[in-house]
């Protein structure tokens, strides 16, 4: 995000021949408009340049008269995932960060967002559940595309891949797949190459039973699959994923967040007939599995192609042969989309 703003700022006097300078330089396709204290009065692209050219402006007009005041800028802190997210759901390809007072403080580009070092690792999500558990929600709308803050769940998932330098990405169907092919199409528009494991409707293959249909060519090299749920609301980090399963020599690693539930009664601390003490309500914490998985590709070559598999199906039959699987814990932004509740609870309706 840190870039060397003062090459892509001009003052409201400059002309549309210093604010063309100033992109071409800067290459940022944007001059940022600023008054004497750095705050951001407008924005003028190239292809404001062009427009305000061809309407009969001449290059030594000052920018004040062409730039436009009607920008997107944000004075929140986003991360990488965070901005390209932003950028997309608006589409935009420069977003301006302002401090409180409105001065520049940044400029995030797309093209650097997508710019992020490429990861080899191909990824599968698995989107063909019909989400029985949503009732009539998911009856015309299959539950990834369920908008979660104005954006589908699964378009969430597959920006945080991208942004994470994910390039390659399998969506596994059934379920009103039409919907999904037709609001991803080839992955074009989220700055990857989108492909899709097509389920057969009468034979659902459970959350591990699609990693079979995979074309041969993904499921060669070293590099673990990112395997995971298409109903997650999460920012889990790939790289610290990944990470732990090479460091663990891995054949399957689990993301793991925590589960709290706290007690509604009094518990007694006994020892024999006595009570040592009571303790009220106490919270208790679980580890559990958040539904991502890196996976070595020859554990995905076992699956027998056209059969239901699970996920813990995996995962039982790597601990029976006596291969390593471990667990990366992903902290707690994570939230699995499988109920009304938990619906409303992404979705800000309930704390």
């Amino acid at each position: 995000m840190n870039r060397d703003l003062a090459g892509v700022c001009v003052a409201p006097s400059d002309s549309i021949r210093d604010a063309m300078r100033a992109i071409d330089v800067a290459g940022s396709e944007i001059a940022l408009v600023v008054d004497d204290g750095g705050r951001l009065l407008g924005t003028l692209t190239d292809g404001d340049v062009r427009r305000a050219l061809l309407a009969g402006a001449a290059l030594e007009d000052p920018v004040a008269e062409h730039a436009s005041g009607h920008f997107i800028a944000t004075t929140g802190s986003l991360d990488r995932v965070g901005a390209l997210e932003f950028m997309q759901a608006r589409g935009i390809s420069q977003l301006p960060v302002l401090d409180g007072d409105g001065r520049v403080v940044a400029l995030h580009l797309l093209r650097d967002l997508l710019g992020v070092d490429v990861r080899p690792n191909a990824a599968v999500i698995m989107a063909g559940g019909r989400g029985r558990r949503l009732g009539v929600v998911t009856r015309d709308v299959p539950k990834p595309l369920l908008a979660v803050a104005g954006r589908p769940i699964l378009e969430r998932l597959v920006l945080h891949l991208v942004g994470s330098g994910v390039r390659r990405v399998f969506l596994a169907v059934n379920h009103l797949a039409e919907q999904i092919e037709a609001h991803f199409g080839d992955g074009a528009e989220m700055g990857c190459r989108i492909e899709y494991l097509r389920e057969d409707e009468r034979l659902p293959l459970g959350t591990g039973g699609a990693l079979a249909l995979l074309p041969r060519d993904a499921l060669l090299g070293d590099e673990p699959l990112l395997v995971m749920n298409g109903d997650l609301v999460t920012r889990f980090s790939v790289a610290e994923l990944c990470a732990t399963h090479a460091r663990a020599a891995a054949r399957i690693t689990v993301a793991a967040t925590e589960h709290r539930y706290e007690v509604p009664f009094g518990v007694l601390e006994m020892e024999g007939e006595r009570v040592r003490r009571v303790i009220e309500k106490p919270p208790v914490t679980w580890p559990i599995n958040a539904g991502v998985y890196a996976v070595d590709p020859e554990v995905a070559m076992r699956i027998v192609p056209g059969s239901e598999c699970t996920m813990p199906d995996l995962i039982a039959d790597c601990i029976q042969r006596g291969e390593t699987v471990v667990a990366s814990r992903i902290g707690e932004d994570w939230l699995d989309v499988g109920s009304p509740e938990t619906l409303r609870r992404a979705r800000g309706e309930l704390p």
